[in-house]
């Protein structure tokens, strides 16, 4: 009896453990269902490189429709000068690249009058995760982005606001041909891909 008492009670147990482990892994199934079903398409990024290493990138809306442009540049010390322009083709800002010694990457935008309107510095870590901290025209920090790429070289981008709270994310990845695709998502549908 003793034996048959304890075989039972090792098969409840087991039975209890398996259960258990069974909510846990349906919890988490639900977790993650409801945070990816926070996150919207809000659209897209085209890019393309001419044989002149000039950059154009075509921006869609989550319709498909063109919103507006970005043509960069790079002269001979490194600065990128890249200007955005509507569906109209109406010059509405620029935005200057450079590099610094230690490698930390400053982008200041302007607004079509000149006007500064906000900057962002980037850093690479020694485990290839570049972490670009967003600033307005203050001074004060608006956000921050953190980018992952992995063993196929799609490229994951994380946004956070200035409360560390996560609000959209950008998916990357470059064709055979160089033409570079990114992927626009945010939990709001208000947003666009000028956000970023």
């Amino acid at each position: 009896m003793g034996i048959k008492r304890q075989r039972t009670t090792i098969s409840n147990n087991l039975k209890c453990t398996i259960m258990k482990k069974l909510m846990m892994t349906l919890m988490a199934g639900m977790i993650a269902i409801a945070a990816n079903a926070q996150y919207y398409n809000v659209g897209s990024s085209r890019t393309t490189t001419d044989y002149f290493g000039n950059r154009t990138t075509t921006h869609s809306n989550r319709y498909g429709m063109t919103t507006g442009t970005s043509t960069s540049s790079t002269d001979y010390f490194g600065t990128t000068t890249t200007t955005h322009r509507d569906r109209y083709g109406n010059t509405i800002g620029t935005s200057t690249t450079s590099t610094d010694y230690f490698g930390t990457t400053t982008t200041t935008h302007r607004d079509r009058y000149g006007n500064t309107t906000g900057t962002a510095r980037s850093n690479t870590d020694y485990f290839g995760t570049s972490t670009t901290d967003y600033s307005d025209s203050y001074g004060y920090s608006t956000g921050t982005s953190r980018s992952n790429t992995d063993y196929f070289g799609t490229t994951t981008t994380t946004h956070q606001d200035v409360y560390g709270k996560t609000w959209g994310s950008s998916t990357s990845s470059t064709d055979y041909f160089g033409t570079q695709t990114t992927q626009h998502y945010s939990n709001n549908l208000d947003d666009d891909i000028w956000s970023w």
